[in-house]
């Protein structure tokens, strides 16, 4: 028989009990603090990659080259960074770079560049190649622009400063602190990796703050975040680089410009034609025109009609026009020596003619071709200025994307570039596809006119008026449709028109102008139109005074009667009432 045996169990004592409880918790809360307690991380990361990087609004900005103890920086970061106008052309493998009163030519790897087509010797070359990517040498171009630069110690790193950067001075604590409190951090966390480190006393610079983390900079140009409770603020320094102020004088003009163009095709008028035109102070002929790809300029001008101008007391703005064709502004301005003869063109022109000024009418471009054109004007403005004449552009209201009349200008570059931005504000209604209406409306003019006011400063700005108007017509076809045409009148023909018909206007108020509609039954057509006359274009005088503008200037004169000119004769006090 199987023998059972007894056996008395010992309980656990409470003491026992409760310390294991304690070690549990104690155990389970160590885990939780060594998982969650924020240790700073002793990970490192680089800041710079590669040799001599180049140090620019606190971050790397690429890398420079040095040869023969010359500092070179690629053409790509001044590009990005000081001057997007600074280009290479390939046909001459040349960087050319334009200030308000210089062209600088700099050719690859030569010992001399030019300035405003003047040689200047120097004992290295301004441009490399290598690898594919073009280097200017800095020291030349900080004539030019308002940059500076420090090669910062420990690091090799080029800390390119521009002018008006700001920073504050601020100095690491004084104070016995573990050093990974003193590292610079990538991110506002001691859990992030660190680049580099901080002793105490420490002159930093702080660029930037978030929350309780300053971002500061050190001397080798490594910059981090470090907890404010580390860093001493001190005075707040605003980088300051100037260069010499640009030097040239153009003719002055006695209150606003009020200008007129003169419509040249095949010969100039006779001065005796021409009535009287009170309040005008420039005429602006259209004498000049790109006739090929090599950059020929085709030439109509007159020095009897600059005589007679002279004689009134006009200055000439001679107008040169791309001959509205695409394809020849492309060839002739995409290459600098192109460019350059005309430009030369237009100075021997100027002196021939006894001008004033040179007024540019580039229309029906390829928006692609825009900074093509803007390279052009900011290239003859200088030479231009040199000579003493106004630089103005014609230009239009936006008017959408890919529109070969309006969305290849860079508005807010050429307002820099020119002393005068001439807006055609007119051809809101031209044919059948934009509908019948008028030639420019007054809301649409003073709506457009304020939006280009954010890109172009008033004093810059002339308002370019229309002295024509189209009568539309809307005929009636037997099938039902009706076709829409329109031709455009002069201010003499409108009331010849109006007197023929027997028709006394009405007011618009939609356009702020007034219209005129005469059912053709013999035709089976209506006609309409919307008037430019005396009280249209006292509102657009209206306009100029209302928003402080440059002027006025007018297309053309021969559109115009004799009360065009009182009506937009800004010397008098006539401001109108918008109704």
């Amino acid at each position: 028989m199987a023998q059972l045996n007894y056996y008395k169990k010992n309980r656990l004592s409470k003491k026992w009990i409760i310390g294991g409880l304690l070690l549990a918790v104690l155990l389970i809360s160590s885990s939780v603090f060594f998982l969650l307690y924020p240790f700073a991380s002793k990970e490192k990361k680089e800041f710079f990659y590669g040799e001599n990087p180049i140090l620019f609004n606190g971050k790397q900005e690429g890398n420079a080259l040095i040869e023969e103890n010359t500092l070179y920086i690629p053409l790509t970061f001044i590009q990005k960074n000081i001057d997007k106008y600074a280009i290479y052309d390939e046909k001459s493998k040349s960087v050319i770079i334009t200030t308000a009163d210089k062209v600088v030519q700099m050719p690859t790897d030569s010992l001399t560049y030019f300035v405003n087509q003047k040689p200047v010797n120097i004992q290295l070359s301004p441009i490399l190649s290598r690898n594919g990517q073009i280097y200017v040498a800095i020291d030349p171009i900080r004539t030019y622009y308002p940059i500076d630069y420090k090669k910062m110690a420990g690091s090799g790193a080029i800390w390119i400063q521009k002018d008006g950067q700001k920073y504050v001075n601020g100095q690491i604590t004084s104070e016995d602190v573990n050093k990974e409190r003193l590292r610079l951090r990538t991110k506002p966390t001691l859990q992030s990796p660190y680049t580099d480190e901080v002793n105490k006393k420490e002159p930093v610079m702080i660029e930037g703050e978030k929350d309780d983390f300053y971002l500061v900079r050190n001397s080798k140009g490594i910059s981090g975040y470090i907890q404010k409770k580390y860093v001493n603020r001190k005075d707040a320094v605003q980088v300051k680089i100037t260069r010499e102020t640009p030097k040239f004088q153009t003719p002055k003009i006695n209150g606003p410009v009020q200008l007129t163009w003169e419509g040249v095709y095949t010969k100039n008028p006779d001065p005796k034609d021409i009535q009287d035109m009170p309040g005008v102070n420039v005429v602006s002929p259209t004498w000049f025109s790109i006739a090929s790809n090599d950059g020929t300029i085709k030439n109509l001008a007159s020095l009897d009609y600059s005589n007679w101008a002279h004689s009134k007391g006009y200055q000439v703005w001679g107008l040169i026009s791309n001959s509205f064709n695409p394809q020849l502004t492309h060839e002739a301005l995409k290459d600098f020596d192109t460019r350059q003869a005309m430009i030369r063109q237009l100075l021997n022109y100027s002196q021939m003619y006894q001008l004033q000024g040179i007024n540019f009418d580039f229309e029906n471009v390829k928006k692609e071709d825009g900074p093509l054109v803007t390279q052009f004007i900011k290239e003859a403005a200088p030479y231009l200025h040199e000579a003493g004449l106004v630089v103005s552009i014609d230009i239009t209201f936006a008017a959408g994307e890919n529109n070969n009349w309006s969305s290849f200008f860079e508005r807010k570059d050429l307002g820099q570039i020119v002393d005068y931005v001439i807006v055609m504000a007119y051809d809101e209604h031209i044919n059948a596809a934009s509908g019948e209406g008028s030639v420019a409306s007054l809301p649409w003019v003073e709506k457009n006119t304020e939006k280009l006011l954010t890109e172009v400063p008033n004093q810059k700005l002339i308002l370019g008026v229309p002295l024509y108007s189209r009568l539309w017509k809307e005929q009636h076809n037997a099938d039902g449709t009706t076709t829409i045409t329109s031709k455009a009148l002069t201010m003499e023909k409108v009331k010849a028109w109006l007197a023929e018909k027997g028709i006394t206007p009405t007011y618009d108020a939609k356009s702020g102008q007034n219209f005129a509609e005469y059912v053709a039954t013999d035709e089976k057509a209506t006609y309409k139109i919307w008037i430019e006359d005396e009280l249209s274009l006292n509102k657009r005088a209206a306009i100029v005074e209302k928003y402080h503008l440059a002027g006025l200037g007018t297309w053309s004169r021969n559109f115009g009667d004799q009360t065009a000119w009182t009506a937009l004769n800004l010397n008098t006090n006539k401001t109108v009432t918008q109704k």
